[in-house]
């Protein structure tokens, strides 16, 4: 029934117009449409690849520890090494088992490889690359 349909991501923003240039400038996005007026502050969308993106400014400020939004990448190297030229500063790469290797920001596993940075509102964001192909 949704296999057709169009997948939209909100993301919480504390200042619209700092997260707009954070994803469009850092992260490449382009940007579909900013509301007017009074609402000019409170809601834009966003595009990044083939991902819709959503920012709303909350009524209270919310406090999000998880990352809830994951960009998967051919190549996690070359992505976290594009990143950082933009200023994008990663996270320290954490094992999660005996068999996780850490390189710079990022963990590989048996399963995968990742790394996490946050924006320009606090949103942790990870990305992955799957090793399991």
């Amino acid at each position: 029934m949704l296999a057709r349909t169009r997948h939209a991501t909100l993301i919480p923003v504390k200042n619209m117009s700092r997260a707009i240039g954070f994803y469009t400038k850092k992260l490449g996005g382009s940007l579909n449409m900013r509301a007017d007026g009074e609402m000019k502050d409170y809601w834009a969308s966003l595009n990044i690849g083939k991902s819709e993106f959503w920012f709303v400014k909350p009524p209270k400020p919310e406090k999000m520890k998880l990352a809830y939004n994951t960009f998967t990448v051919k190549n996690i190297r070359s992505m976290v090494k594009g990143l950082k030229t933009k200023g994008i500063k990663f996270e320290k790469a954490e094992t999660m088992s005996p068999k996780d290797k850490v390189e710079g920001p990022i963990t590989w596993s048996p399963y995968g490889a990742s790394a996490f940075f946050h924006d320009s509102e606090g949103n942790m964001i990870m990305l992955w690359q799957n090793t399991m192909m």
